[in-house]
């Protein structure tokens, strides 16, 4: 229960949960929380000793998650995450550690404890080919660290790239006053009973689902998607509520909004569909990236004819661009390593998104690239058959 459910130690000295335990098993002497601190030590201990011997029974190579993040107490701590290919192709995901950062997180120290938690689990640097984290300049500097020194690849979350894309666009003074409406909106029947019971029974006249509204959270902007959505299924029945007398008071009828701001809404499903597809856990997305990408900026030559929905296709166009350029773009005969992983990717393999040139250039590097592999893989082969027979004779 306490690994479960994540519950402190402490809650073994706590005297509901005595009086609780005493009731179900009277005259049961609770262990103390030394022999729980014991027994999850020992867990881990167990625990550490599986993911060893996982990560020995494959040959396949591993990337890295890390995030460095703080707690709601202002403690700091660092999370990383190893991620592989096991034998039978299933994506097999450990983590490693969350570690209570107590010395400065600079780049060079989160390096070097990123490279600490490896050797505890016994990973070798050379198993490694990439580390993924967000846009802080303390774990990109830690990232450009690990890879002048090991070679891994450095990639930016797309998840917080993404964030950061939406949350610019939704700086822009139009866009942020039709979303402080529909903040407004939502605040109103969060703290009037009377408007809360009142759109409940609009929406049983109307027959739309009986949902509550959704309150956003300002450091996840697919909060904000899913106050809208909430919102755009509840229109109606929101504006005949704020249209009843009994509800809203004479010169408050401005809580609903405009036109022109619903449809401003509706622009931001294509961004939606894309945080929570780069959200998975269970499959591997950098090969989707570049696709992705590119149906997001088609997504932004819609036309429309409201200007709120013009100026946020258009900073939400030019973030895009500006912070993915590289990973999309196909500059010569250098193609970047996600649109490779496009390339190998049977779902992206055809490369649609590309120019025919693109298409060209890029199938052209894989070839090379699988050439490469192939002469490597046979010079290790004669090597090896050269040292067998050296050691025979």
């Amino acid at each position: 229960m306490i690994v479960m459910d994540m519950r402190p130690l402490s809650m073994v000295e706590d005297e509901g949960f005595k009086q609780m335990t005493q009731t179900f098993h009277p005259g049961y002497t609770l262990p103390s929380r030394t022999h729980f601190t014991k027994l999850m030590e020992g867990k881990y201990e167990t625990t550490l000793s599986k993911i060893k011997s996982a990560r020995k029974l494959t040959n396949s190579k591993i990337a890295l998650t890390a995030d460095a993040w703080t707690s709601v107490a202002t403690e700091a701590y660092l999370g990383i995450t190893c991620h592989f290919i096991n034998d039978e192709w299933e994506l097999t995901s450990f983590y490693l550690t969350t570690m209570l950062l107590e010395e400065r997180h600079t780049g060079p120290n989160i390096a070097k404890w990123i490279e600490e938690a490896l050797a505890r689990f016994e990973i070798p640097a050379s198993k490694v080919v990439a580390i993924v984290h967000d846009n802080g300049s303390n774990i990109v500097l830690a990232a450009n660290i690990l890879l002048e020194k090991h070679g891994w690849m450095s990639i930016c979350c797309a998840g917080h790239t993404l964030q950061l894309v939406i949350n610019h666009a939704l700086k822009q003074t139009q866009i942020t006053k039709t979303l402080g409406a529909a903040r407004c909106l939502v605040e109103h029947f969060k703290r009037s009973e009377l408007a809360s019971s009142k759109l409940k029974t609009k929406q049983q006249q109307m027959g739309t689902p009986e949902h509550k509204l959704i309150q956003n959270v300002s450091t996840r902007w697919n909060s904000t998607f899913y106050m809208v959505t909430r919102l755009l299924e509840q229109r109606w029945p929101l504006t005949a509520t704020l249209s009843d007398p009994t509800v809203t008071q004479s010169g408050k009828q401005y809580l609903d909004m405009k036109p022109d701001q619903w449809v401003l809404l509706e622009e931001l499903q294509a961004f939606d569909c894309a945080t929570v597809f780069l959200s998975g856990e269970s499959y591997v997305t950098v090969s989707a990236l570049p696709p992705l990408v590119r149906g997001l900026l088609k997504s932004t030559q819609v036309s429309y004819d409201t200007a709120p929905v013009q100026a946020f296709q258009a900073i939400a166009s030019e973030e895009t661009n500006a912070r993915w350029s590289k990973e999309v773009t196909v500059t010569g005969d250098n193609p970047s390593r996600q649109i490779i992983a496009a390339a190998l990717d049977p779902q992206f393999r055809k490369l649609k998104f590309l120019t025919p040139e693109e298409r060209f250039s890029v199938q052209n590097k894989v070839q090379a690239l699988a050439l490469q592999s192939m002469q490597g893989s046979l010079r290790k082969h004669h090597a090896s058959e050269k040292n067998a027979a050296n050691f025979l004779t």
